[in-house]
């Protein structure tokens, strides 16, 4: 019988990196301090990106408020 494999793509850049972090034994508290941090990161990311949407499609505070009463009904 053969075996069939799927072909795995190669891992990114951050995939590396973490890798390499696992082999350090962090107490809780620095765990919880790069969690922080990477949430803090992405979190910026998305900020970004939203606020880029925003701009492009001219959205405004009335727009925000006109979605939350659409929501409610």
């Amino acid at each position: 019988m053969s075996e069939s494999r799927i072909a795995q793509p190669p891992l990114t850049n951050l995939q590396m990196e973490l890798l390499q972090l696992y082999s350090l034994k962090l107490s809780d508290s620095e765990l919880l301090q790069v969690k922080d941090i990477l949430a803090r990161h992405f979190a910026g990311r998305l900020g970004q990106h939203v606020d880029r949407l925003w701009q492009e499609r001219g959205w405004s505070a009335d727009v925000m408020e006109q979605w939350l009463i659409d929501e409610g009904q």
